[in-house]
């Protein structure tokens, strides 16, 4: 399985900006794309924020995401990064990559993830 760290997280000031980096490695071959999911505080479910595929860097960005986060990747360092401006106390959360065979908004299709990163905004 392709293996993932996660860095990048922190405490930001509400309106700042964080950029998360998602570092792969192993049979990344296997791997077709990237998903960004977060976790908040008290809440079981994995939320989508957004993703890229890996060969021709296409993306798609949960609502909550759109306008504000850029998902991006770096093919030579097989690395995909979050972009993250205009930051809201409510995108507190655990900031999770993932994984898999398919660009999708469902936690279930990823099979390989990092241990997560931290992100706090305070308001």
């Amino acid at each position: 399985q392709v293996q993932l760290v996660e860095s990048g997280g922190g405490l930001v000031q509400a309106g700042g900006s964080l950029r998360l980096s998602c570092s792969a490695s192993g049979p990344i071959s296997t791997s077709y794309a990237v998903g960004w999911f977060r976790q908040a505080p008290g809440k079981q479910r994995r939320e989508f924020v957004g993703g890229i595929t890996w060969k021709l860097g296409s993306t798609y960005y949960a609502d909550a995401a759109k306008g504000r986060f850029t998902v991006s990747r770096d093919n030579a360092k097989h690395t995909v990064y979050l972009q993250m401006n205009s930051l809201k106390s409510e995108d507190t959360a655990v900031y999770f990559c993932a994984s898999g065979m398919r660009l999708t908004t469902s936690a279930g299709d990823y099979d390989s993830w990092g241990q997560g990163t931290q992100v706090t905004v305070s308001s």
